[in-house]
């Protein structure tokens, strides 16, 4: 590096400490002097540091550069649109990359999902399809169904509605009181299911039966909507069991309550299809997205709902009272339709799929270590649960978490050359999620930084 860029180095540093509040961080160790890890560029499935380092993304920055760092076509595409029309809202204007854009989500949705309204991102996506069900009900004349059902150690979000939804308490402790009407079913972590271990599908049934148990404990006249996502990401990647989600499609619709399907990390081919729902084969009445809509490049999130719950704002005075500055931002739009073609013309669903095996099976070598107690996941999204007693499936404690996770394993796989997260928001495990470009070699390359660190992390255990 040049004196220059030391210094410049030097003063970006001091600038992080001093002023800047990191998301999801604890800041102690900064202002004890640790230095802020500082990503300047990225390449393809690589992200670089300010000191040069090359590390493998292994978590598509937070499960979203779909397409891998820098597609110029993609930064063009937002350089073109912000030249011609930088910014207008939708508030009852339209603009026509977002008309364009709408158009095209509504092409690629599983069936019937024909009407697209546009957030800035992941959570504003949750909270909108909870105040959508509610608002529904109320003019379709059944003004109780309002509460709403989400799984154990699941994630939706940081809003306050959001946040009800998600079944973490510790995330949700500092903030309570919450939005009142959120209730908690168990998800499908088969691993921690002994009486079902066996029998995937009497595991479904009965993972989908809490479903029906809690609408009708709670009483289905009150309850709006069951929010989802297709393979569950807080807890390590839980697949849906087969025939799953066939049921709870069954129990929605015996109980007039709405299925959502929480695809801010799903969507987008990190499950080898577009929409998750696609792959597991049930239709939602709305479909949450984020993330992967724009590879990253700008940010955008939104709904697509099926037409029956339009249908009462299309007529009269209704209005659905809701909205962002920047849902559906011009540049955000277009660099959303560049995203598209460009997963289309590089056929990266079909990467994923035509690959998707050899991914499972290389993270499966890592089943000899003793400190790993299942993999899991499904295209390009998986979880490792980490164990103290592979045979007995103990696990660790919170001050042995501690130890593991946020003392050692965070910093060694990073110094190591892969950027990803180890979690403890269920049992501790952790998480992949690499750019959808990535090929075999860099499966092998996540394989064996994992394998040589967890091996440390074992024997310091």
């Amino acid at each position: 590096m040049t004196e220059p860029d030391v210094q410049r180095r030097r003063s970006l540093q001091a600038a992080a400490r001093d002023h800047l509040w990191m998301h999801f961080a604890r800041h102690a160790p900064y202002q004890d002097g640790a230095e802020v890890p500082m990503i300047v560029r990225g390449a393809g499935p690589y992200v670089y540091d300010d000191r040069g380092r090359r590390y493998l993304d292994g978590l598509s920055g937070l499960f979203t550069v779909q397409a891998g760092h820098g597609r110029e076509e993609l930064a063009q595409a937002a350089a073109k649109q912000a030249a011609e029309l930088a910014f207008f809202p939708l508030w009852s204007y339209a603009h026509p990359k977002a008309v364009e854009l709408a158009e095209r989500l509504a092409g690629l949705a599983p069936d019937g999902l024909r009407r697209v309204f546009f957030t800035s991102g992941g959570g504003e996506a949750v909270e909108s399809a909870w105040k959508l069900a509610k608002h529904y009900f109320k003019l379709t004349g059944r003004p109780g169904k309002h509460k709403v059902i989400s799984r154990a150690v699941a994630y939706h979000g940081t809003p306050h509605g959001a946040l009800t939804l998600t079944g973490l308490p510790g995330l949700k402790a500092p903030y309570e009181p919450l939005v009142p009407s959120g209730f908690r079913v168990p998800n499908t972590n088969l691993y921690r299911a002994p009486e079902h271990r066996d029998d995937p599908e009497a595991f479904g049934r009965w993972a989908a039966d809490r479903i029906e148990e809690a609408i009708e404990f709670e009483g289905a006249d009150t309850v709006a909507a069951v929010f989802l996502e297709p393979v569950q990401n807080a807890g390590g990647c839980f697949p849906p069991p087969p025939g799953y989600f066939e049921r709870v499609r069954e129990i929605c619709d015996r109980h007039d309550v709405l299925l959502v399907s929480d695809e801010v990390i799903c969507a987008f081919g990190r499950l080898g299809t577009m929409f998750g729902a696609q792959r597991y084969g049930y239709r939602p009445d709305i479909v949450t997205f984020a993330k992967g809509v724009t590879s990253g490049y700008s940010p955008l999130g939104g709904m697509l709902v099926a037409d029956r719950l339009f249908e009462p704002f299309r007529h009269g005075t209704a209005m659905f009272a809701h909205g962002y500055t920047f849902g559906g931002h011009p540049v955000s739009a277009a660099v959303a339709l560049a995203n598209l073609d460009l997963l289309e013309r590089e056929d990266l669903l079909g990467h994923v799929r035509r690959n998707e095996a050899a991914f499972r099976a290389t993270l499966d070598r890592l089943r000899d270590l003793p400190i790993v107690g299942d993999v899991r996941g499904a295209g390009y999204f998986y979880g490792i649960e980490l164990v103290k007693d592979r045979a007995t499936r103990e696990t660790f404690d919170e001050e042995e978490c501690e130890r593991l996770l946020r003392g050692h394993l965070d910093k060694a796989l990073y110094e190591a050359g892969l950027y990803c997260r180890a979690d403890d928001r269920g049992d501790p495990v952790v998480q992949l999620a690499p750019p959808l470009v990535c090929d075999r070699s860099h499966f092998t390359e996540i394989e064996q930084i994992l394998r040589s660190v967890l091996t440390d992390a074992w024997n310091r255990l």
